[in-house]
């Protein structure tokens, strides 16, 4: 950044408006590394002495350099009373300051500097920016000015951009300043070669980037900086050029809150939103920030009741400071649940709803504090810091509150940051109760969904079921996409899928009444079709916005085929075990019931042992401006995917197709793997109308049991089918009674006969010589039911085995 400039007083060197600008680099050691000809001429040593030499030797800024002792301060140095001693701290912050120095040439020269960290290579290092003050007094400008601007120059420094590239950038860093004005600035900087140091009438914008510049250098920031001994301290007789720095500081906070309100809720996600929050607060305001929930916020339950007390948990839901990666790790864990003890400032904050400010946390109240918590130390965390505690609150209920802390080489918190500290936290307050409805009103739709779902069994009699669900991408998530799967007599399972046209509650109410009447039509035993036209004249009674899509299947793993009906959905995908290849199953597709007045068809497939079904929804295939082709396509391709597993194979068949494209629907996929049952596995009995056949069929359940090594079975099942098959002879109409066993995981009984009237319990007396059969059923039973058709009816029962039967898996 050397200028170049020929020696000579910095009067002759300005522009109308403009002075130059000393520029110094100070490394970690208070050493000069860098001095610019602007420096030689304002402090009259060159280049050649300066570089290397202690900083505190050639100018007066010692104090604001981050060495530990302080600098032996320019021979000819005197500060201003009024701004109070030299400046001292660890250099972590910027400062200012100005003083009065003897030139060798000019004698006693006015000056202005500030000093900035600099990140990068090497701890401590400074940039030092330095004026002539003099230059800024009537007579050498037009005016006093309002506020300064530093326009850095790059003439000198070819890596840099060109001024049209410079010109673009100035309003980026200086509000209220249009292209014209910067395009001037950057060619008059490029024109001189030099930094410079612009004075104007009427911008106004911060002196420094931050807060915790000590206000005996920087001025007045939201109030006197008390002298030693708690005396409010005097404004400074000689104050920075006429700057407005009440104004300024008042101005840089409003900056502050709009820019943390910019960056704050960007997302309705709960924890994004604390991150954004937290995050925001340092280091610009703070050092350390940390941000508590209550439980019943950050759980989705709804609106807190009531105030706080000393039993409500609180989670600490995120940390940020500026102290080295992981120091509070231990400390004050994020994820933390706590309730916080009463004689506390914390509790203090969130029982009053108001901020709390402690200047500087002394050791005495540090240790007392701390004391209040078991098992912890937060002395090394909070002792001589600065401690300001803010509500987060929601129509005057407090939902969390923020914990900030300067440490002790910063300007404590004062009433404006209270002030602004309430600020941020009310503006937070907003977004996250926002977020907190969101999350409320997520957990609400989700629970709706998970309640309107049913939980499938993952084995059925001779096939295995996998199920997956994918709530929609729009606001509320739900809707009306549903899979189920009904056990059904004969050891068959209906399988069905639906997805009702629409999104929201109304469509998922809509699912809810539809899949409740699929499900007791199914136990009627329907025709597929006459389901679907069932289902289709319910759909139009209901009204004229009930319209949806369905899939019905039946499968028999004894006869090894699925009855298919469709009704308007996309088709199922069947993956064969022989060659383990999908295909588009091609069967009439119907319309969506609701439409009413349209036949359906039901279809019957063969299968085999260890083939798989797939039946979804079109949220997984259908991708805007694809055509669904492709989508029924890929679905093959991954369901014929090997797996390890039922469950291995439907997140193979999501990963594949749920990241084509931006989903916005919802999704259902069902899953079946059709094992069958073997001939062996099955035996069928037909049985007179003769009371004497209960006790042949008692001796052929015996029989068959122990055929198949279940003798610890036998019992049971011998006294559940005498029941049974004494009721069906007493009823039943014609001269058969039908009765079959069948061997899974568990024992299957099935009797059936001509009577449509449905078993009932009844509630038999102590003399009543019937009415005890189906209790006997039900007591022993791990399951039982029945179920009536037109040719009549069936009660069946399972019953648990206590150990596996040599049963052969496929698949």
């Amino acid at each position: 950044m050397d200028s170049g400039v020929p020696p000579g007083p910095p009067q002759q060197a300005a522009a109308a408006g403009r002075i130059p600008l000393a520029v110094v680099v100070v490394d970690g050691d208070g050493l000069v590394s860098h001095w610019s000809s602007g420096a030689r001429r304002l402090f009259g040593h060159p280049k050649e002495e300066a570089v290397g030499q202690p900083a505190g030797d050639l100018m007066p800024v010692a104090g604001a350099l981050a060495t530990e002792e302080r600098g032996v301060a320019h021979a000819a140095y005197d500060g201003y009373d009024d701004l109070g001693p030299e400046l001292h701290i660890r250099g972590s912050y910027p400062t200012a300051g100005r003083a009065k120095v003897s030139h060798p040439e000019h004698g006693r020269l006015d000056v202005l500097w500030w000093a900035y960290p600099l990140v990068g290579p090497g701890p401590g290092r400074h940039l030092v920016l330095a004026a002539d003050a003099g230059r800024l007094r009537p007579g050498h400008g037009e005016s006093d000015p309002d506020i300064l601007r530093i326009a850095p120059g790059f003439a000198h420094h070819t890596e840099f951009p060109d001024a049209d590239t410079l010109a673009r950038r100035l309003p980026d860093i200086l509000p209220n300043m249009g292209p014209a004005e910067s395009g001037r600035i950057i060619a008059q900087v490029l024109e001189l070669g030099y930094p410079v140091l612009e004075f104007s009438h009427h911008d106004r914008v911060p002196v420094t980037p931050d807060w915790g510049v000590p206000r005996r250098a920087a001025g007045r920031l939201g109030g006197p900086a008390p002298e030693p001994g708690g005396r409010p301290a005097r404004r400074a007789a000689v104050p920075l050029p006429q700057l407005d720095l009440e104004y300024a500081a008042v101005r840089e906070r409003l900056e502050f809150l709009n820019d943390v309100s910019g960056r704050i809720g960007s997302s309705l996600d709960l924890a994004r939103t604390i991150r954004e929050v937290t995050s925001a607060a340092v280091p610009r305001f703070t050092d350390f920030a940390g941000t508590h929930l209550r439980a019943a916020v950050l759980a989705g339950e709804g609106f807190p009741d009531g105030p706080p007390d000393a039993t409500t948990i609180w989670h600490r839901v995120w940390v940020e400071h500026n102290d080295e990666p992981g120091r509070w790790d231990d400390t004050v864990p994020v994820g933390e649940a706590i309730a916080f003890p009463e004689h506390t400032p914390f509790f203090q904050c969130m029982v009053t709803g108001e901020p709390v400010l402690i200047p500087r946390l002394s050791e005495e109240m540090g240790n007392r504090i701390s004391g209040e918590f078991e098992k912890r130390d937060l002395r090394p965390l909070i002792n001589h810091r600065s401690l300001l505690l803010v509500p987060l609150k929601a129509r005057d209920v407090v939902l969390g509150f923020m914990v900030l802390m300067r440490r002790r080489d910063r300007e404590p918190f004062d009433d404006m940051d209270r002030t602004t500290g309430a600020e941020l936290a009310a503006r937070a307050g907003l977004v996250l109760d926002n977020a907190r409805m969101y999350t409320y009103q997520e957990t609400v739709a989700e629970a709706l969904q998970d309640s309107m779902l049913p939980q499938v069994a993952p084995h059925m009699a001779g096939c295995d079921i996998a199920t997956r669900y994918l709530p929609g991408a729009r606001l509320g998530r739900i809707g009306g996409d549903w899979f189920d799967a009904v056990k059904l007599p004969g050891s068959r399972t209906a399988l069905v899928v639906g997805d009702v046209m629409g999104h929201g509650l109304n469509a998922a109410a809509m699912m809810g009444q539809l899949r409740t009447a699929v499900q007791t039509m199914a136990t009627m035993e329907m025709p597929p079709a006459q389901l679907l036209r069932n289902l289709d004249d319910l759909a139009q009674r209901l009204g004229e916005q009930y319209l949806a899509t369905c899939l019905y299947a039946v499968y028999d793993p004894i006869r090894s085929e699925i009855q298919i009906a469709n009704a308007g959905h996309i088709p199922p995908v069947l993956v064969r075990a022989e060659d383990g290849g999908g295909e588009v199953l091609d069967i009439p597709t119907g319309a969506p019931v609701g439409v009413g007045g349209v036949a359906f068809e039901t279809v019957t497939v063969r299968v085999e042992p260890g083939d798989r079904l797939v039946l979804c929804t079109d949220g997984l295939v259908e991708v805007r401006g694809e055509d669904i082709g492709e989508g029924l396509a890929a679905l093959c391709a991954s369901a014929a995917h090997p797996a390890a597993s039922m469950d291995d194979a439907c997140d193979t068949i999501i990963r594949a197709l749920n990241t084509r494209g931006g989903r916005k629907d919802d999704v259902a996929l069902l899953m079946a793997r059709l094992n069958g049952i073997p001939d062996e596995d099955v035996a069928e009995y037909e049985l007179a109308l003769d009371p004497r056949e209960v006790r042949r069929a008692r001796r052929m359940v015996r029989d068959r049991l122990l055929g198949w090594s279940l003798p610890d079975a036998v019992e049971s099942a011998e006294l559940m089918v005498s029941e049974l098959v004494t009721n069906a002879v007493r009823h039943a109409r014609s001269h058969r009674v039908g009765l079959r066993l069948v061997r899974t995981d568990a024992l299957l009984c099935e009797v059936t006969d001509d009577e449509p009237a449905p078993a009932a319990l009844l509630d038999a007396g102590r003399d009543d010589e019937s009415g005890r059969g189906l209790r006997v059923v039900s007591s022993l039973a791990r399951e039982w039911g029945t179920s009536s058709t037109a040719r009549g009816k069936t009660v069946w029962f399972e019953q648990s085995l206590t150990r596996n039967p040599p049963f052969r898996h496929h698949g």
